[in-house]
């Protein structure tokens, strides 16, 4: 596997997070309604709670939900106040590990977190210790089958793209935060279906693990994903492609 979008590839194909809709609905109400309560309930002047939204839609979540969860952000309806915090650490092999969490209960995160890392081969870092090596980015990926690679680059790079790369049986486009929406959305109008289309962190260097070191990565990653306060999971870990859970 090579390319930006190694962990996401093994996120989707693993399905830690797709087998669980009603984990994901929870993270998204929690997305939603931080974004509301930092930039306002109007999608159309809040790029971030834009993207919460358009995240949900994509999940089908119900209408009702959505602006029920945009209404708590805004204080028109009671919620619970939610905590940003991220955490940076270490997992088997040295393999960095970013998760970032949102939580009513601070005490209760960080000691999930940390008992996480410690009882699966890991270790928890200072802030910083792991950020450094990886940038948020826009990351769209792209079946070979769906697009014509020419066709797909004038789309890509005339709606702002930074780059196309050929990943095998895909391509995977990159973009800056603020020009993904617009990349996006240009290759939806031409009619291309995308297998990962989201804003992520992505690392500037990967760390391979074979055999019983990346059965510990996952087992460690699936531990963490199944926090109820964890949103989401970045790591520099690299497998072959035929290692990865179906």
């Amino acid at each position: 596997m090579s390319g930006h979008s190694k962990w996401a590839t093994i996120k989707h194909k693993k399905g830690a997070l797709d087998a669980k809709r009603g984990k994901i609905f929870t993270r998204l109400i929690k997305e939603i309604t931080i974004a509301a309560r930092g930039g306002g309930g109007d999608p159309d002047g809040n790029p971030r709670l834009r993207g919460a939204i358009a995240a949900a839609k994509a999940e089908n979540m119900p209408a009702d939900n959505i602006k029920r969860a945009i209404q708590k952000g805004t204080g028109e309806l009671e919620g619970a106040a939610y905590e940003e915090i991220t955490f940076e650490g270490y997992g088997p092999g040295g393999v960095a590990v970013i998760v970032e969490t949102m939580t009513d209960n601070r005490n209760r995160a960080v000691s999930e977190i940390r008992h996480a890392f410690a009882k699966n081969g890991g270790n928890l870092g200072e802030t910083g210790s792991v950020g450094y090596m990886f940038s948020k980015k826009g990351v769209i990926v792209v079946a070979k089958s769906a697009a014509d690679e020419d066709k797909l680059t004038e789309i890509a790079l005339d709606a702002g793209a930074e780059d196309l790369s050929d990943e095998g049986d895909s391509w995977e486009i990159t973009t800056a935060p603020k020009d993904f929406e617009a990349v996006s959305n240009a290759i939806k109008a031409a009619g291309i279906p995308t297998e990962v289309a989201e804003v992520t962190m992505v690392a500037s260097t990967y760390t391979k693990l074979e055999g019983a070191a990346a059965t510990a990565m996952m087992r460690l990653l699936d531990v963490i994903e199944d926090l109820d306060d964890t949103q989401n999971v970045y790591s520099n870990f690299d497998m072959d492609e035929e290692s990865v859970p179906a």
